[in-house]
C-alpha cells in the first residue's frame, strides 16, 4: 500500500498519520512534543516519530513511504522548507525539511519533505477531505488560543506573496480594543479566540479558573453574564468575516478550533450576526469543521502527496 508520512506538531502534543494517496488513515499515532525539555529535544522528538512512522510504514506495508508532510505552528518558509519562527517551540530558522529528509533517507537518499503551516494545512484538509469538499472558494476560520484563517481557492490554499495569507486573526476589529501580541490594538483574536472568551468570563465571575467552556454551558443555562461575554465574542467574528466576505467573497466560511466545540451555542448567533451586517455581499454559509483536531495532520499528508505528484510531472 502506497502511504506517505504525515504529521503534525503542535505546542504540546503531535498527531500524526500514515496517509494513504485518496486520503484516507491507514494508522494513526499520538505524542507530547516535550517543549519542556527545551527547543533541540522538540526537534529530537519530532525526527524520532517520524523515523518511527517510517518503520511502521515498511512492518505494515512492506515498503516505506514515498514522503513526509509536517505542518507546523508559527512562521515558515514553505519554498526553502524552514521552520523561521515559533515562540511555543522556540526555534529560528530550523531547516526542518532538510533534517527530516536526512533521518528519514533510504537507500535513494533523502526522503521528499513538504513543509507547511499548521493552520493553512488544517484548511486544505477541510477543503479536500471535510466541510470544504466541493467548495470552490471558502474560507477556514480556527478559533484557538489565538486566531488564524485560510483562503481555499480550486483546492488549494492561497498562501500569500509573503506566506501569511488568512492572517483574519491579525484584522483589526476594535481600533480602541485590547492591545494585541503582534503590536496592534483590536485584533480579532484579542476579542474572539478562545482564550479572549476565557479572560473575559474570568473577569466577569471572579474566578480566574473560569474558561470559554465553561461561559458556553452558562450561555446555554441563561446567565446574563455569560451571554454579554458571549456575544461581544460574537460580535467581533461576525465582523471580522464580514471584512473578509467582502474581500474574498468565498460561498463558504468554515469555523473550527475549540470554540467551534459550542455548536448551536456559538453557530446560532453568529450566523445571525453575520447576516444583518451584510448589506450587498452575498451571505456565505458558515459551518463547523468536520476534522477536528485531526484536520493539519491530514492536511500535511496531502502536502506530502502533492510533492510527490510534482516531482513527477517536473
Amino acid at each position: 500500500m502506497k502511504h506517505v508520512i504525515a504529521l503534525d506538531v503542535g505546542g504540546t502534543g503531535m498527531k500524526a498519520a500514515l496517509l494513504a494517496q485518496d486520503g484516507s488513515v491507514l494508522f494513526e499515532a499520538r505524542r507530547p512534543t516535550g517543549r519542556e525539555h527545551g527547543t533541540d529535544a522538540v526537534v529530537t522528538a519530532i525526527l524520532d516519530f517520524a523515523a518511527d512512522l517510517a518503520d511502521e510504514g515498511r512492518s505494515r506495508f512492506g515498503a516505506a513511504p514515498l514522503a513526509a508532510g509536517v505542518a507546523v505552528p508559527g512562521t515558515i518558509d514553505e519554498q526553502r522548507g524552514i521552520a523561521v519562527f515559533s515562540a511555543n517551540l522556540g526555534w529560528r530558522d530550523l531547516p526542518l525539511r532538510t533534517l527530516m529528509g536526512e533521518r528519514l533517507a533510504g537507500g535513494d537518499g533523502a526522503m521528499p519533505v513538504a513543509l507547511g503551516h499548521d493552520v493553512r494545512s488544517g484548511g486544505l484538509a477541510e477543503g479536500r477531505l471535510g466541510a470544504g469538499r466541493g467548495v470552490e472558494r471558502f474560507l477556514f476560520v480556527a478559533l484557538g488560543t489565538g486566531i488564524a484563517g485560510a483562503i481555499g481557492i480550486d483546492g488549494r490554499i492561497e498562501a500569500g506573496a509573503h506566506g501569511y495569507g488568512g492572517e483574519i486573526g491579525h484584522v483589526v476589529v476594535r481600533p480602541d480594543g485590547p492591545a494585541c501580541g503582534c503590536g496592534a490594538r483590536g485584533c480579532l483574536e484579542t476579542l474572539a479566540s478562545a482564550s479572549a472568551v476565557s479572560r473575559a468570563w474570568a473577569e466577569a465571575v471572579g474566578d480566574p479558573d473560569a474558561d470559554a467552556a465553561s461561559c458556553a454551558v452558562a450561555v446555554d443555562a441563561g446567565d446574563p453574564r455569560a451571554v454579554a461575554v458571549w456575544q461581544r465574542a460574537v460580535d467581533a467574528l461576525a465582523d471580522g468575516i464580514v471584512l473578509a466576505q467582502s474581500l474574498l467573497d468565498p460561498s463558504r466560511v468554515i469555523v473550527g478550533g475549540g470554540l467551534a466545540e459550542a455548536g448551536d451555542t456559538l453557530f446560532t448567533p453568529l450566523r445571525a450576526a453575520v447576516t444583518e451586517r451584510l448589506t450587498f455581499q452575498m451571505p456565505p454559509e458558515v459551518v463547523p469543521a468536520m476534522l477536528k483536531d485531526t484536520a493539519a495532520s491530514l492536511g500535511a499528508g496531502l502536502l506530502a502527496w502533492d510533492l510527490l505528484s510534482m516531482e513527477v510531472t517536473a
